[in-house]
């Protein structure tokens, strides 16, 4: 599959609506009623275990999973004219723990929104999988994310590092359809900048891993 091959050379593709409009509305909908929408917590809500689990059983995502999936995050992103931010040039890094463990190989322990986090070795990280389902019609670049390709083979990046990689070898836009995915390695490069438009970008950002993990690690949820 082209999709799968594009995946595993440039670290990320770009899948056809895997939601229907009516689906993606029925989200947003949902999602209009809470206080605040963004979270990194939204794979706690039943509505949003079940999509993931569903997202499994698609043909696009399923040759590009890691060993025995389970999605272990699902953070909920949304982009407007009152809630508006630019994202710098960066690597996904860290991942959610159910309990603190001692080795050398583990850093930057933190704790966000209740979560415990922390930066595994890159080994752990090269197997894990973003599925980024774009909530809102794309049209244009507003906000989309840039990414830059193939940088995720370079294992974790320093700052000036990862700066040096971008300008050399550029960033690509990613527009997604409404109900598409940006499948993508945590590792890889990427960045985003503010709207400036009057338009909204959701994104319903999932992170898949393997079933176990090592170094006596636990997720701290697993679905």
């Amino acid at each position: 599959m082209a999709q799968s091959l594009q995946f595993e050379t440039d670290g990320y593709a770009i899948t056809p609506p895997l939601l229907t409009t009516d689906e993606c509305a029925a989200i947003t909908a949902q999602l209009s009623e809470q206080p605040s929408v963004c979270t990194r917590n939204a794979l706690r809500s039943a509505w949003c275990a079940a999509l993931a689990r569903d997202l499994l059983n698609r043909p696009e995502l399923a040759a590009i999973m890691p060993p025995a999936p389970v999605a272990v995050q699902c953070t909920l992103f949304e982009k407007s004219p009152s809630q508006n931010w630019l994202v710098a040039l960066h690597q996904d890094v860290t991942i959610p723990v159910a309990k603190r463990v001692n080795h050398p190989t583990l850093q930057g322990w933190s704790r966000k929104e209740g979560s415990l986090f922390v930066q595994p070795p890159v080994s752990v990280l090269e197997e894990l999988v973003a599925v980024r389902i774009q909530l809102d019609d794309c049209e244009g670049v507003e906000g989309v994310l840039r990414v830059v390709t193939k940088s995720h083979v370079y294992g974790r990046l320093e700052h000036e590092a990862a700066y040096a990689l971008r300008d050399r070898t550029g960033e690509t836009l990613c527009p997604v359809p409404r109900g598409g995915a940006l499948v993508m390695r945590p590792l890889l490069l990427h960045a985003s900048s503010k709207l400036s438009a009057p338009v909204t970008r959701r994104v319903l950002h999932f992170l898949y891993g393997s079933s176990h993990l090592p170094l006596g690690l636990d997720w701290a949820i697993a679905v």
